[in-house]
C-alpha cells in the first residue's frame, strides 16, 4: 500500500487542525470555539459546496449517466441501513440497532467536503451532480430506520384509541427528513448554483472560492474538539461497535467502489460516490432518531459516527479507497 496517499492527507492544514483539536481535550488546553461560530461554518459549507455542485451541474447538464447516478445514490442510502441492522440486532435491541443504522446509511457533509479537497490538491475533477447524490443520501435512511422500528417492534408509535396520533407522527417524520436546515440548504443552494450559471459563480466565486478552504480548517478543528469529548462515550458500546465503527464504513465503500466501477464513473467521482457510501451522519439523523426513536441511546450512535467513523475517513479512509480504485481503474 502507497502510504504517501495517507501522509499527503495527513499533512493537509484542514486535517492537522482537527489534530490540534483532538489533541487540545486530551491536554486539557482551554481552546474552546463559542458556539454559534461552529454552526455558522457548518452553513457556510453546505451552501458553498452545494453552489458550486450547481453551477457544475449547470455545465454538464443531467444526462443518462448522471441519472443512474443518483438513482444509485438513493439506492444505497436505503440498502446500507438494512443489513446494517442486521448485524447490529446480533448485539444490540431493536431501538438502537435501527437508529445506529440510520445513521451509517445517511452521510455526513464534512466528509464528502474533506473528499473534495483532497481530490483537489491532486488536481483531480469531479462531477457536480455529486452534490444532488450528497442531498439525496441524506434522508432515504432516516425513512428506513424508522421503517425497521415499526416491523420489528410492532407496539412502537401504535395509536391508541387515536389515528389522528399516528399520522402526525409520520408526517414529522417526512417533514424532518426531508426538509431538515441541512438538507434544505444543500438544495437550495444547489438550485441557485444551477439556474444562476456562470454569471452567479463569478459573481459568488471570492465568497465560496478562496475562503472555502479557510473555514474548513476551523470547523475540522472543532470537529477534532467535538470528536475527543465523544471518545468516553465509546466504551458504553463495547468492542463490537467499537468494530463495527470501523470495518462497517470500509465495506461499504467497497461496495460504493463496485458500483462506481458498474457504472463506469470518473476516478473522481468514484471517490466521492465510495465516500458518501462509507460516511455516517452525526447532526441530521441523531437529530431525527432523538425526535421520533427516544429509547434509542444517543451517546452510541453519535459518538460512534463522530469519535470514530469521522476521524477514520478523513484521516486514513479517503486516501484508501483512492488507491483502490486508482489500482482498479488502471
Amino acid at each position: 500500500m502507497d502510504s504517501s496517499l495517507i501522509l499527503s492527507n495527513v499533512l493537509n492544514p484542514p486535517v492537522l487542525f482537527f489534530f490540534i483539536g483532538l489533541i487540545s481535550v486530551f491536554v486539557q488546553s482551554d481552546l474552546e470555539i463559542p458556539q454559534p461560530i461552529p454552526k455558522l461554518f457548518s452553513l457556510y459549507l453546505l451552501f458553498a459546496i452545494g453552489f458550486k455542485g450547481g453551477h457544475e451541474l449547470h455545465e454538464s447538464g443531467l444526462t443518462a449517466d448522471i441519472s443512474v447516478t443518483l438513482l444509485a445514490a438513493i439506492v444505497v442510502a436505503a440498502l446500507v441501513p438494512l443489513y446494517s441492522f442486521f448485524i447490529l440486532r446480533l448485539k444490540l435491541d431493536v431501538y438502537n440497532a435501527a437508529a445506529i443504522a440510520a445513521t451509517y446509511g445517511s452521510i455526513s457533509a464534512v466528509t464528502f467536503v474533506t473528499a473534495t479537497s483532497f481530490l483537489a490538491r491532486l488536481n483531480i475533477d469531479f462531477g457536480g451532480h455529486m452534490v444532488a447524490a450528497l442531498a439525496l443520501m441524506e434522508s432515504p435512511a432516516i425513512i428506513v430506520g424508522l421503517l425497521l422500528v415499526r416491523i420489528f417492534d410492532p407496539q412502537k408509535n401504535q395509536p391508541k384509541g387515536d389515528e389522528e396520533a399516528t399520522e402526525f407522527s409520520w408526517n414529522e417524520v417526512l417533514r424532518e427528513a426531508f426538509l431538515n436546515g441541512s438538507v434544505f440548504l444543500l438544495v437550495g443552494s444547489l438550485i441557485v448554483g444551477l439556474v444562476t450559471s456562470e454569471q452567479g459563480w463569478d459573481s459568488l466565486k471570492p465568497f465560496t472560492g478562496d475562503m472555502f478552504y479557510g473555514v474548513l480548517t476551523f470547523f475540522l478543528l472543532d470537529m477534532g474538539l467535538v470528536a475527543a469529548r465523544r471518545f468516553q462515550d465509546l466504551r458504553k458500546g463495547g468492542s463490537f461497535l467499537i468494530g463495527f465503527s470501523i470495518f462497517m464504513p470500509v465495506f461499504n465503500a467497497i461496495v460504493g467502489i463496485a458500483i462506481a466501477a458498474l457504472l463506469q464513473m470518473t476516478e473522481g467521482n468514484a471517490l466521492l460516490f465510495s465516500v458518501l457510501c462509507a460516511s455516517a451522519s452525526y447532526i441530521a439523523v441523531p437529530a431525527a432518531m432523538r425526535m421520533t426513536v427516544p429509547e434509542a441511546n444517543p451517546s452510541l450512535y453519535i459518538s460512534m459516527a463522530l469519535a470514530l467513523t469521522f476521524p477514520f475517513n478523513i484521516i486514513i479512509g479517503i486516501p484508501i479507497y483512492f488507491q483502490i480504485i486508482q489500482r482498479f481503474w488502471s
